[in-house]
């Protein structure tokens, strides 16, 4: 059996402000914005160079906003990554070296966390 994790939900209050703030802010693309009928719009937006996107909208969570916590994202350079976001208006942390890999972290407005992940070198 084959299975691929394409879509992680986000629980957000204000779909249109979350949908700036990681378009226009973090840089990601938006896929889909669609209004469905009057209780369900479904917004999928996917970090450049994934093969996994972030879905919000209405109706489509139960979880309560802002209660994602660490998603993942791997990237190239912690210090670029971190400087960019910076350049965005993006409040992110200061990079975190660890043996594992080198770290930043942000939320988004709602308070769902994100951990930015620069891989140490393979041997």
């Amino acid at each position: 059996m084959q299975m691929k994790l394409e879509v992680v939900p986000l629980p957000v209050t204000d779909v249109d402000r979350a949908k700036a703030f990681y378009v226009d802010q973090v840089g990601f693309v938006a896929d889909h914005d669609h209004r469905v009928s009057d209780e369900l719009r479904f917004v999928q937006l996917t970090p450049p160079g994934s093969a996994c996107s972030i879905v919000f909208g209405e109706g489509i969570v139960e979880m309560a906003p802002g209660t994602q916590k660490g998603v993942m994202m791997v990237i190239d350079d912690a210090d670029a990554a971190r400087a960019e976001l910076l350049s965005r208006g993006v409040e992110v942390s200061e990079v975190d070296a660890q043996p594992w890999g080198r770290f930043v972290y942000f939320a988004d407005p709602d308070g769902n966390t994100w951990a930015l992940q620069q891989l140490p070198p393979r041997p």
